[in-house]
């Protein structure tokens, strides 16, 4: 057994019967972000640099350049994306809707601030307008401003930028879309997002906004051997009270510490095979995709013989008034930050209050 870490990623400099030992003084040495995955589990990984924080009256917003990951996104301490693996998640959120619709033009993104689920719905030939639909203006112009991969997407005449919730937008709008998207944050209680996971909203709000043949897909949360019963069985139990055809699939997300699960739901069934979705691949998306093609899709639906028992015996309904939330928070350790300051890696800025 080697040095015990401290919280703050601090070494305490005890080792085995007192003795310290030198292979791991390098982790005294680094700054630490920190994750609280459940209870008693937490995930960290070294930083070079905090780039930017900030706080609208929704959120906690941190830019940080990682070493492992590169630069990472964080709102209200949950890691939301990472420079060298978020093109797996987004691809997973948005083509196989896409693929599986015959034709999609019209698009409704509930959230989506950072702006890569439009970035990959914008290589859709077929698209002709998106509306992204974002409550928080400043995460929007923080992801507009610090993360250059999707400035193109933001500058696409065929993106429309609203900022409201995405709930009140809907139900105060008359156009219809051939696809919806929930790219929102984790159910964290206390968050503002639960609320857009619940029968409800998917049966009287959602729904009613899909044209005839259209798709609803939501990011599902934590979808692990162990983490699946948090939301994601539940997420899928509910909207199959409201939809005739539900697949749930997931994927393998290295800086999440997990494999993470997205549920896609219409009235229209699912028919098409690896081959046929690889043929619309070739022939609707512009560019190449890094992950998801269909022999990668037929996997990520081939759920283990665990996750499907508890999915085809769960019986929560998610509603507001029986919620479930995932587990846990995040921090950069204010001993951190002073020491980032004191080194000239992170510049001083006052917080603005979320109060």
């Amino acid at each position: 057994m080697g040095d015990i870490s401290c919280s703050n990623g601090i070494s305490n400099g005890n080792g085995v019967n007192g003795k310290s030992h030198s292979s791991l003084n390098g982790y005294r040495k680094s700054c630490w972000y920190e994750e609280e995955i459940e209870e008693n589990l937490r995930w960290c990984f070294a930083l070079n640099s905090i780039l930017h924080t900030g706080a609208s009256r929704y959120q906690d917003i941190a830019l940080l350049d990682t070493k492992p990951f590169g630069k990472a996104l964080v709102i209200d301490g949950k890691l939301q994306s990472a420079e060298v693996d978020e093109f797996i998640y987004h691809e997973s959120l948005v083509h196989p809707a896409f693929l599986h619709h015959s034709s999609p033009k019209t698009v409704f993104i509930m959230g989506g601030g950072e702006g890569s689920t439009a970035r990959e719905i914008l290589r859709h030939k077929t698209v002709e307008k998106v509306v992204m639909c974002d409550i928080d203006e400043e995460v929007v112009n923080f992801c507009k401003a610090y993360l250059v991969v999707n400035r193109e997407a933001f500058c696409d005449p065929r993106l429309e930028v609203i900022i409201n919730d995405a709930r009140a937008e809907l139900e105060i709008g008359k156009e219809c879309y051939d696809v919806i998207i929930g790219d929102l944050a984790d159910p964290i209680e206390g968050g503002p997002c639960y609320k857009l996971y619940t029968k409800s909203f998917y049966e009287h709000t959602v729904k009613p906004r899909l044209n005839q043949g259209g798709i609803f897909i939501t990011q599902a949360g934590p979808a692990g051997i162990f983490s699946h019963t948090e939301v994601f069985s539940c997420i899928y139990n509910t909207l199959r009270q409201v939809f005739k055809y539900v697949v749930p699939y997931s994927a393998h997300i290295p800086s999440y510490a997990d494999t993470w699960g997205w549920v896609m739901a219409s009235d229209s069934p699912f028919m098409l095979s690896a081959d046929e979705l690889d043929t619309r691949i070739k022939q609707r998306i512009e560019g190449e995709n890094r992950y998801l093609d269909g022999k990668t899709f037929s996997s990520a639906s081939t759920l283990s013989k665990a996750v499907r028992k508890s999915l085809d015996t769960e019986t929560h309904v998610y509603t507001e008034g029986a919620a479930r939330f995932i587990y846990g928070h995040g921090s950069v350790h204010k001993q951190n930050q002073a020491k980032l300051i004191r080194n000239g890696l992170m510049e001083e800025a006052p917080t603005k209050s979320t109060k």
